[in-house]
């Protein structure tokens, strides 16, 4: 008779097999986290944007760790609405296109090849996806290959 696999026995399984894979653990999340926030505090096109939405740094890299782990290794610490907190934001593809760069200018730095390529994939998606449903927001509908500028939607920068 086969065991029955529970949800978070598989979980912890997918998890240690994305471990094994790629190296990846909390402590390297946490510093691919803060390094790249050190750069997109610094930076002239992303700093102004979070420094105009966030006063207290320690809980959103605390839930920017969170959201990681979720991502990377599948560990469900993550419980947010990524899409509604990025809807109201003034960002287009240029914003996306730099925070891609910082990223994974930040992930080759600390990580190991697999593990950045494993973040790196992740990021790329997930700003795809936050970039379309922005777009949405503003009445736009990309078409494959599009990309979308604040000035479509008649919003200016």
């Amino acid at each position: 008779m086969e065991a029955i696999v529970t949800g978070p026995e598989r979980r912890d399984r997918i998890t240690a097999e994305i471990m094994a894979h790629t190296g990846i653990d909390e402590a390297m999340i946490e510093r691919l986290v803060h390094g790249f926030y050190v750069r997109v505090r610094a930076d002239a096109v992303l700093g102004p944007i979070f420094e105009a939405r966030i006063r207290d740094w320690e809980p959103h890299l605390a839930q920017m760790c969170a959201f990681w782990s979720s991502v990377a290794l599948m560990t469900g610490r993550y419980h947010g609405t990524p899409m509604a907190r990025h809807l109201p934001l003034p960002v287009d593809a240029a914003h996306f296109d730099r925070w891609l760069e910082l990223f994974e200018t930040t992930a080759s730095e600390i990580c190991p090849p697999v593990a950045a390529a494993h973040f790196v994939e992740r990021a790329r998606r997930i700003a795809s996806s936050l970039e379309l449903g922005i777009a949405g927001a503003h009445g736009v509908m990309l078409g494959k290959g599009e990309r979308f500028r604040l000035n479509q939607a008649g919003v200016q920068r």
